[in-house]
């Protein structure tokens, strides 16, 4: 019974002095998005393409354990070169979601932080073309992220990450064959935080 107690008090006092510790920053954030879109058939073709992304991000961090999260409201504009050539250019509003932890560095650590990341991202489809009459594009999807980055000077955070798609975001068929697509890439964004 004292064990519980102990235990109930340590989990009770560590909920009230780690929210109280944690550091909140908010900043712009930009960047550019390499996307692809995965088919699930061999033979039909997506070029990697490079588009842009720009908003804003906030960030929760707990300083004694490094160990905290971000989230941000991006505009992500993505390019893809389906098919004959057809280039297409779409909009989304995404709103990723990051688990984070960095490393705290002895000595160098007010100028020099990495950090690891991981989490989920949900896509909401704004503007862009459709690809054509028989592909259908869904207006959302989700993906999984994981990266890295580093924090410079405190405020500048400079990372990388790689979305897998977890939801499809077209479907059609061609000679028959019902095909998928998903979104799949690489972000490298900088973001400076307050």
């Amino acid at each position: 019974m004292k064990v519980s107690k102990r235990l109930y008090s340590l989990v009770l006092a560590l909920a009230v002095i780690l929210p109280a510790m944690a550091q909140f920053s908010i900043g712009p954030r930009v960047g550019v998005a390499l996307n692809t879109l995965e088919l699930n058939k061999e033979g039909i073709g997506s070029d990697n393409r490079a588009g842009f992304t720009g908003g804003i991000q906030a960030e929760v961090m707990i300083p004694m354990v490094n160990f905290g999260f971000d989230a941000s409201v991006m505009y992500v504009r993505r390019t893809s070169e389906l098919l004959s050539n057809q280039s297409i250019d779409r909009d989304y509003i995404e709103i990723p979601i990051n688990l984070k932890y960095k490393f705290g560095l002895p000595v160098v650590g007010s100028l020099v932080s990495p950090y690891i990341f991981t989490g989920p991202s949900f896509a909401f489809k704004v503007s862009g073309e459709d690809f054509s009459n028989f592909i259908h594009e869904k207006k959302c999807n989700m993906s999984w992220n994981f990266g890295f980055g580093l924090q410079l000077i405190k405020h500048l955070q400079v990372g990388a990450s790689y979305g897998i798609g977890l939801s499809k975001v077209a479907d059609f068929v061609v000679q028959n064959v019902d095909v998928e697509a998903k979104h799949n890439g690489w972000t490298v964004t900088a973001a400076w935080l307050f």
